[in-house]
């Protein structure tokens, strides 16, 4: 017994320190684990590439809905973006992809950004031997039109052709245009306007992160800036093409009878003759008084004045003038008494006489009121308010119509400083301080602007076509001349935020055709209250937050070059200032390339087209709004960035075109 327990002890004590046995239950043991980490790899690895394909299929989707939608609305054109969005989805994800079951997957939009999410099951290879038959995956994706800090400045042609519209169109361009920027306003701010848009309304807005800032210069024959400007930088005393009171001494009126009347008391209502026939009855008042031993004198403080007529002159008083008689018609006559009448009549019935200044010995002279029509220096300092405008800002001078004061509110218009007059402005020639993008007024009144006052302008000739009183010679009469052509557009706006569709709407309402077409004034406003070095750098150089920003001119015109030498514009009146033009030569004017003043205009406008050009980070679009014009178009071509310029030819063509260009500016990016 004892023998048999030392045996069975001896055997195990072999089979313990023996192991050549244990490698098959080692091999046994491990080969669940085994099985395990291999399936799991495989099917780790199918999770893998499935999700990635998942994610790249969602990411597209949602950039394709993105531009799919552009500017417009989610659902517009039957869902159109929701379409792109799903069809590139389906295109870079195929059913059953490394073996995997129904694919779900969704599109959304809000304010916006398309967000995406997409699910498959992926039934499992190996890891179905320990319970998982399948794994689903799931990923999410968004995108969104996403644009830098922006600033776009809108200069736009208001002028009059602005009122009708282009061939074969129904509405003016005007309402075109106004509907145009609204257009683009929506896809850039993401705002909803009262315009009708194509691609639907939008909502939600943008990032509070990022700044977009809009500004406007309407432009015609002049530009709406000053009250944008502090009030030092414009110079206190102006002169203007305007006029003074200025005293006349002369005698009573004498008539052929001998008898001596004053001039305001003269009864011309009815006068008798007697002839002998109505042809004799009517050619007896062709003269009807004749007006002798006038002079004029030294200044007075008051005096009269014949006020249905006018008695004009030039320097001395000592020429050949004449007398227009405005209220005289002849009305019947009877053949028994042969008795002639004459009757008051309204202004459209002028005769003409002339007479003889000459010089008068005795003293019973009188004193008369005159007007002096010459350049005048006024005292504009009644506009100003510290830094800033008065409210109202008006202007109270001695030159109403019958010699008594005048009071009138100024509108905002300008007229520009120091310039010179070039054939070329490429480069821009030392002291055209008017070209000057950048450099804020100095002490100088040179460096500094003027307000354009409209009501204070006379033009000295009672009809622009005369051309003898259209010459630059001053003129001293009784007349009361016309304030000339003057228009004043929409006041501009600085680059700020829209936060505030009706805001935005309310203004570009405000926009209305005007005047001539002065695209140097546009043009010049524009790249100043944009630029980042010049008069507004401390806006306009970053963002609030120190960012760096992209700016954007948008320049509009529906119209060649087209000036006036009556204008009264940012420089006067052509005709007498001659700021622009060679001052010996009369100016002449015209469209196109007619004329020495709309040369000047064209010059002027592709130097400060190379001016916004070369600001940093600053792209020129313009845009020609009309029928084609091979001269017009080459011109705007050359003041607009590389491919940067568009023609449009009716309303819708404007509206796509504006569309495009918001596009553009906007940068579509991933968001997650």
């Amino acid at each position: 017994m004892g023998d048999r327990i030392k045996r069975t002890l001896f055997t195990l004590t072999r089979l313990y320190h023996n192991q050549a046995g244990n490698t098959l239950a080692m091999v046994a043991a491990a080969v669940l684990p085994l099985m395990g980490l291999i399936g799991g790899g495989v099917d780790m690895s199918r999770i893998y590439l499935t999700k990635a394909r998942l994610q790249q299929a969602c990411d597209a989707g949602a950039l394709a809905g993105r531009k799919t939608m552009g500017g417009g609305a989610w659902a517009a054109n039957n869902n159109q973006a929701l379409n792109a969005a799903t069809g590139m989805f389906d295109a870079n994800f195929r059913p059953g992809s490394y073996g995997s079951g129904t694919v779900m997957r969704s599109f959304n939009e809000s304010a916006g950004k398309v967000t995406g999410t997409a699910s498959v099951p992926l039934p499992m290879a190996i890891m179905r031997i320990f319970g998982i038959a399948s794994k689903t995956i799931e990923v999410a994706c968004d995108a969104e039109m996403r644009l830098p800090n922006t600033d776009v400045m809108f200069v736009l042609d208001v002028t009059g052709s602005m009122g009708s519209p282009i061939p074969g169109d129904t509405e003016d361009k005007i309402v075109g245009l106004q509907r145009a920027v609204r257009c683009f306003y929506e896809i850039v701010a993401r705002l909803d306007t009262i315009a009708t848009c194509d691609g639907g309304a939008p909502s939600g807005g943008t990032s509070t992160e990022t700044q977009i800032r809009f500004g406007f210069v309407p432009y015609d024959t002049n530009v709406n800036v000053g009250k944008l400007l502090p009030s030092n930088w414009f110079v206190d005393n102006a002169t203007y093409q305007s006029r003074e009171i200025v005293a006349v001494y002369g005698r009573p009126v004498s008539f052929v009878d001998g008898s001596k009347k004053d001039w305001p008391d003269i009864n011309w209502s009815n006068k008798s003759a007697t002839t002998a026939s109505e042809a004799e009855c009517q050619n007896s008042y062709t003269i009807p008084a004749e007006i002798t031993q006038v002079k004029s004198g030294a200044a007075m403080s008051l005096g009269k004045n014949e006020s249905n007529g006018g008695i004009q002159g030039h320097g001395n008083w000592e020429a050949t003038q004449t007398w227009q008689d405005v209220q005289r018609e002849f009305v019947s006559w009877k053949s028994g008494n042969n008795n002639c009448k004459y009757r008051t009549k309204s202004r459209d019935f002028t005769r003409t006489y002339t007479f003889q200044w000459v010089n008068y010995t005795d003293g019973d002279a009188q004193m008369f009121r005159a007007w002096y029509y010459h350049p005048v220096t006024f005292d504009i300092r009644a506009l100003k308010n510290g830094d800033g405008w008065a409210e109202p800002a008006s202007l109270t001078t001695a030159t109403g119509n019958s010699f008594v004061n005048k009071t009138f509110t100024w509108d905002g218009c300008i007229e520009e400083r120091q310039t010179v007059r070039a054939s070329s402005y490429m480069p821009i020639p030392y002291g055209a301080l008017d070209l000057d993008v950048n450099t804020p007024p100095g002490f100088s009144d040179s460096s500094r602007w003027a307000p354009a006052l409209g009501q204070l302008i006379y033009q000295r000739k009672a009809d622009y076509n005369n051309n003898s009183v259209r010459s630059t010679n001053e003129i001293t009469t009784f007349t009361n001349f016309s304030t000339g052509s003057y228009a004043c557009t929409t006041p501009a706006s600085r680059l700020k935020s829209w936060p505030d569709a009706s805001a935005f709407d309310s203004y570009v309402d405000s926009l209305t055709p005007g005047s001539n077409t002065y695209h140097d004034i546009g043009m010049l406003w524009g790249a100043r209250l944009m630029s980042p070095t010049g008069l507004f750098a401390a806006d306009n150089a970053t963002t609030a937050r120190g960012g760096e920003i992209q700016r954007h001119m948008i320049f509009m015109t529906d119209g060649e070059a087209c000036t006036s030498v009556g204008n009264y514009q940012a420089y006067g009146i052509a005709w007498y200032d001659r700021r622009q033009t060679d001052p010996n030569t009369e100016p002449t004017d015209g469209c196109s390339t007619t004329g020495t003043l709309t040369q000047q205009v064209n010059a002027r406008t592709q130097a400060i087209c190379a001016a916004v050009k070369n600001m940093p980070n600053t792209t020129l679009w313009v845009v020609w709004f009309g029928t084609a014009n091979t001269t017009i178009e080459n011109m705007l071509k050359t003041c607009a960035s590389t491919d940067r310029f568009f023609s449009a030819r009716s309303s819708s063509a404007l509206q796509t075109t504006f569309r495009n260009i918001a596009n553009q500016i906007s940068q579509l990016r991933l968001t997650s």
